[in-house]
């Protein structure tokens, strides 16, 4: 660990005032957050096809494992024993239709240079690969190399892509005996680039996607035959394969293939191999080439042509099926390869043309699609049967978000669609369930808990979810469908958790000067007296595309966030945590707010006001503000040091951008709406932390910044984490980087 302290001889100095007495007044708390960060909980919760048993990662103070609980006590029971805090990630975790054996990837993404993240230093590095585990008990193996595994339903084996091919690794404790069972080498060698493996249910078959550059198809691999055919190729893009429940049918997405206008390809030399008339030779060089499949030229239906020479003449520069539309499902059977149109859209449609994903359910096939003017994506529904250009039918009719794959599930049968949505109360998520055919959808949780990634279970009576709320970290949560109820199965909170000492956070909406209506959510701590003033602190999300909830969040590093911000009320500071404008959870319109990021930095806005508030507020000592935040959140800290050090005594800015765009020009828009183009009237202390292995925010971000900080003799203190990335994978640091973050302001805002 590298740490600096400095402190600029020519920093200007804050002004020497008595704290107040907060540390005699509070509630009973330790002063350290350890407390506040002691709890284990769970991500990446899994449920089997066909047996009443969910799995789970869980994060226990740095120290990664899976667990398991199954009917009908549903104990929980750790499957892995890695019991050290090396920074050492899980993810991707599956479970076997059966239940009984699960996989997942054990170390961090790799970086864009091809680097699995090192946050412990090891000399001998890491790597990333698949691992296994039974759910009957024996330790965990490793299987292979890899990431993102696709388990096939009896748990025998995994497959996943290697250089645009697909390879197979058999799942046992037992080194095989060939290298393709160990995936040394291909299981599936055809030509093209090769992704998207599906098995089928009964693990007879595999689809996958074999992109051939100009066209596509859907290719299966039947396992007993070891034989690979196609689904009705021909000269289209075929995408996103999914199988009926029943094995029997496969669906797939149909696009035209790419028109002379926008084929790019680099020609071989001969008569009959030109350079495709859209060929760039900038582009390919370094390239290699595309003889294998990649994408190329424009989108279906587009005309990136515009005024060229034959842009006029009908197909030459835009594709489109004969009748003039661009997208089409289609349905197959998987043994003799032959397949028909279900469905399509018209030659008027411009909703339902960007659709990249479909899943089967029931009768019908589902998928999500965002609609203009409308304030929330929506799932859609195609019943397979027809009629050919019927209206898909909206599924999810709530007004709110659903903010990914991770937030969907079908049942069993695939005849409901539970997801998890902010419809009716926009600080919290709840889970709801509708009919893949259509129907009004149902409230399937309610209350002031905080309901993510619904896990519907194979007796259809249970759905498993992550549940929190203000005062309870993410747990593992059983919903009962027939008495709407709830109990959390995991963890047990240790002794030491304060849960007392939480407070409810107070959700409060505020305008920006320009009218802008965002909102926040107010921590005030327990114990404060008539008359009495306390310092303050503003958190700020990154993303920007999140939201702050009324409890613990579902994602990482804002449920240590949240933790904080209950820690920091307990130790007697106001805390208010801002959801600004284009973050996510309150539509459309706030998501994409004008004028953002390099285009203007309204966001900032938000925070000003936000900032102003707890100024004008009579409980606050208007002398102690503060504000800390990671990523985007680092962004809008060093956005208010640098221009409101008037309004901000301090900040802790983690792994902030600095510099939108790469102009140094003062006269850009981009370098204006940046925090070093205010940082002539940067007057307040920072505290800088940053990962060197940042893959989200350069760390040349912090670099560039702390030259202009020395040079405008700003007061600020670094602390930077070698081979770490954007948010540490290392529990030690974040405990850390909380009590150096703690001794900052207890100097800067509290004069301690």
């Amino acid at each position: 660990m590298k740490l600096l302290r400095l402190a600029c001889a020519s920093a200007v100095v804050l002004a020497s005032v008595s704290a107040p007495a907060l540390f005699a007044q509070r509630p009973p708390t330790s002063a350290s957050p350890e407390p506040y960060l002691s709890p284990a909980y769970p991500f990446e919760l899994v449920s089997a096809r066909r047996a009443d048993r969910l799995a789970w990662i869980a994060y226990d103070k740095g120290r990664r494992n899976v667990y398991t609980a199954a009917a009908p006590a549903f104990a929980p029971v750790r499957l892995t024993s890695f019991m050290q805090d090396d920074g050492t990630d899980l993810a991707g975790l599956a479970i076997s239709d059966d239940g009984t054996t699960v996989v997942f990837v054990r170390g961090h993404a790799v970086n864009r240079d091809g680097w699995v993240a090192n946050p412990s230093s090891r000399p001998e590095g890491v790597e990333r690969a698949i691992w296994a585990a039974r759910t009957t008990g024996g330790p965990p193996w490793r299987v292979v190399e890899a990431s993102a595994p696709a388990l096939s339903p009896d748990g025998q084996f995994v497959l996943f892509v290697k250089d645009g091919q697909i390879h197979r690794a058999r799942v046992s404790p037992v080194r095989p005996a060939t290298a393709m069972d160990r995936g040394e080498t291909p299981f599936i060698k055809a030509w093209g680039t090769n992704s998207a493996p599906r098995w089928s249910p009964d693990g007879r078959r595999i689809a996958f996607v074999s992109n051939r550059v100009d066209h596509s198809y859907i290719a299966i691999y039947d396992v007993a035959k070891r034989a690979v055919s196609y689904m009705a190729p021909g000269v289209d893009r075929d995408t996103s394969p999914t199988w009926s429940e029943d094995g029997k049918r496969i669906a797939f997405i149909r696009r035209p293939g790419l028109p002379f206008g926008q084929q790019a390809q680099q020609g071989g030399g001969g008569v009959g191999i030109p350079n495709g008339p859209a060929f760039n030779p900038a582009a390919a060089q370094g390239r290699g080439g595309q003889g294998r499949g990649g994408r190329q030229g424009g989108g279906v239906g587009d005309d990136p042509a515009g005024g060229r020479p034959g842009s006029n003449i009908p197909g030459l520069t835009r594709a489109t099926f004969r009748g003039g539309y661009t997208m089409s499902f289609w349905v197959g059977d998987p043994a003799t390869g032959e397949a028909r149109e279900v469905w399509h859209t018209t030659p008027e449609e411009r909703v339902f043309t960007n659709i990249t994903s479909i899943q089967w359910a029931g009768d019908h096939v589902i998928f999500s699609v965002a609609v203009p003017s409308d304030e929330w994506d929506r799932w859609f529904s195609v019943g397979l049967a027809g009629p050919m250009t019927a209206a898909p039918t909206m599924l999810t009719t709530t007004n709110g978000i659903i903010e990914d794959a991770s937030s969907i599930a079908l049942a069993g049968d695939g005849r409901t669609l539970y997801y998890t949505t902010n419809h009716g109360d926009i600080d919290r998520r709840h889970v709801w369930a509708v009919s893949t055919a259509g129907g009004p959808p149902r409230q399937v949780s309610t209350g002031s808990a905080i309901e993510t990634a619904p896990r519907p279970l194979a007796s259809g009576t249970l759905v498993g979810a992550l549940t929190a709320d203000w005062n309870r970290p993410q747990s593992v949560g059983l919903i009962s469908l027939k008495q709407n109820t709830q109990r959390v199965i995991y963890p047990t909170l240790p002794a030491g958790f304060p849960a007392a000492a939480h407070v409810v956070p107070q959700a409060v909406t505020l305008k920006a000067a320009d009218g802008f209506e965002f909102y926040n959510q107010l921590f005030l701590p327990a114990n404060i007296r008539p008359g009495e003033k306390r310092p303050a602190m503003i958190f700020v999300h990154g993303g920007p595309v999140r939201q702050m909830l009324l409890g613990y969040h579902y994602r990482h590093f804002y449920h240590m966030a949240y933790a904080v911000n209950q820690w920091l009320a307990a130790q007697g500071y106001i805390v208010m945590s801002v959801n600004f404008r284009s973050g996510v959870g309150y539509g459309r319109s706030f998501r994409t707010a004008p004028n953002t990021g390099a285009r203007g930095n309204a966001e900032y806005q938000d925070v000003l006001a936000a900032g102003k508030y707890l100024h004008a507020r009579s409980d606050v000592d208007a002398r102690r503000v503060g504000i800390w935040g990671l990523s985007y959140g680092g962004v809008l800290t060093a956005q208010a040091l640098a221009r409101n050090s008037d309004l901000f005594a301090a900040g802790v800015d983690l792994a902030g951008v600095h510099l939108w765009g790469s102009s140094i020009d003062p006269s850009e828009l981009s370098f204006q709406s940046s925090a070093i183009g205010a940082i002539g009237t940067w007057k307040s202390p920072v505290l800088l932390i940053h990962g060197d292995d940042d893959r989200n925010v350069a760390f040349q971000q912090t670099t560039g910044l702390v030259q202009l900080l020395r040079a405008h003799g700003v007061e600020h203190e670094l602390i930077v984490f070698p081979d770490d990335v954007h948010d540490s994978l290392l529990h030690s640091r974040w405990v850390y980087t909380f009590k150096r973050m703690d001794e900052f302001l207890r100097k800067h805002l509290l004069g301690n």
